[in-house]
């Protein structure tokens, strides 16, 4: 942590520091929860996730505004580890992706994150967005044992086949959280992490009400949530286990590094601050090799969460620590009435996740322009969605990386005739 920021630091400061992190603690809880069961796990672990990653980031990170945690880019990728690999493997590819997030802070790989061409951020994001929605269908419609599937259409395709069974309570749930999120934004468009709240507290109350165990809930499913923090747990890491899981652990790396260094861009240009993209990077390595002893899974910088500390008035990482100190504090008292919330009350806040990461304007507007870019973008984003994330960004960088040397060699030629 760097002690400069508390240079006249006052208890006025210190309010507003503790008060952001309330709220941002309230934001992240049912974010926490829902990113947990997207990715196919326990939702716990996405507490035990937002408690570690926000507390260490707050006191080890380079920006002093980030919030860290699990987040919505990386459904996809923990979900394809999860049912190729299964949990125990998540946690060690995690623990892995600590340790490039160092080697990658000491190669000074920050530094390059200017340079990453943003029809390949919007390409991918904007896939994420899309198969985090349609992961969503599902709890939407009360389809909980369907099953779930590495590949997009393939998870449509099982939808499809399986709509008569759909809830209509479940339905009937899920439209009350959407719509008491939308009645909420309309009138206090700023209280985006209260409209979720409210949300799941409102439509699961209701759907209680009038027609209870009639929708299934988080206790239903997946057991009661425990009232307690776990012990620290070594995984079992085995030769054959780092070769296996490797690129994954790579592709968590990367995708870390850009969100986090992206978001403590974005807290820049709202405080007029500056990050420090070295250390941010080994806190988030530090970060991701801690999570996993703790069950959780990996994290990054947020920037819904970070934004909303922001606004809020937060002046220093005391407000990330007192968000994931809020977050254990209600794990340690109300864990078990988590058990009570409706699944399919979850289903529209990461729907709304997913709209407000979706970069739709950026979308339209790079496929308006019908340029080079637009090529790199249609595809990153075809192939996030139809096959996978890393296969996304790969063959997204070789075509700018190809396009570049096209461009040089072009140049060059040019040249060579001028002087010729």
């Amino acid at each position: 942590m760097n002690l400069e920021v508390f240079r006249n630091y006052s208890l006025h400061h210190l309010k507003k520091d503790i008060l952001s992190g309330i709220v941002v603690g309230i934001i992240a809880i049912p974010l926490g929860l829902g990113f947990a069961i997207a990715s196919g796990i326990s939702p716990v672990t996405g507490l035990y996730t937002t408690i570690v990653a926000g507390l260490l980031i707050a006191i080890l990170g380079g920006c002093r505004f980030q919030i860290a945690g699990p987040t919505g880019a990386f459904v996809p990728v923990l979900l394809g580890i999860v049912l190729q690999y299964g949990y125990e493997n998540l946690l060690i590819a995690g623990f892995m992706s600590g340790i490039l997030l160092i080697i990658f802070a000491l190669c000074k790989v920050g530094a390059l994150i200017k340079y990453f061409p943003s029809s390949i951020i919007v390409g991918f994001q904007s896939g994420i967005a899309l198969i985090i929605f349609s992961g969503q269908i599902p709890n939407f419609l009360g389809l909980h044992a369907i099953e779930k599937y590495q590949y997009f259409h393939l998870n449509i395709k099982e939808i499809f086949g399986n709509l008569h069974f759909i809830n209509i309570y479940s339905i009937a749930t899920a439209a009350l959280c959407l719509a008491t999120i939308l009645i909420v934004l309309y009138f206090s468009p700023k209280s985006l992490g209260m409209s979720y709240l409210l949300g799941i507290v409102v439509s699961t109350g209701l759907a209680s009400f009038f027609f209870a165990n009639q929708f299934e809930t988080i206790g239903s499913i997946y057991g009661e949530i425990p009232r307690h923090f776990p012990a620290p747990a070594f995984p079992d890491i085995t030769v054959e286990r780092v070769v296996t899981l490797l690129p994954s652990a790579f592709v968590i790396a990367i995708l870390v590094g850009l969100q986090s260094l992206l978001t403590a861009r974005v807290a820049d240009e709202m405080t007029k601050s500056k990050h420090s993209s070295k250390k941010e990077l080994i806190g988030q390595g530090i970060v991701n090799m801690v999570t996993p002893m703790f069950s959780g899974i990996p994290a990054a910088g947020e920037i819904a969460r970070t934004v909303t500390n922001i606004k809020n008035g937060a002046s220093s990482p005391i407000a990330g620590i007192t968000h994931a100190i809020f977050v254990l504090i209600v794990l340690l008292v109300l864990a078990p009435y988590a058990s009570y919330v409706a699944l399919a009350s979850l289903a529209p806040v990461l729907m709304v996740v997913a709209w407000n990461i979706s970069k739709k304007e950026q979308f339209a507007k790079v496929i308006k322009e019908k340029s080079f870019h637009s090529l790199v973008l249609l595809t990153t984003f075809s192939l996030t969605v139809f096959t996978n994330l890393t296969i996304g960004i790969a063959v997204g960088l070789c075509l700018c990386g190809a396009h570049f040397m096209i461009k040089k060699s072009k140049e060059k030629q040019k040249l060579l005739r001028k002087t010729s």
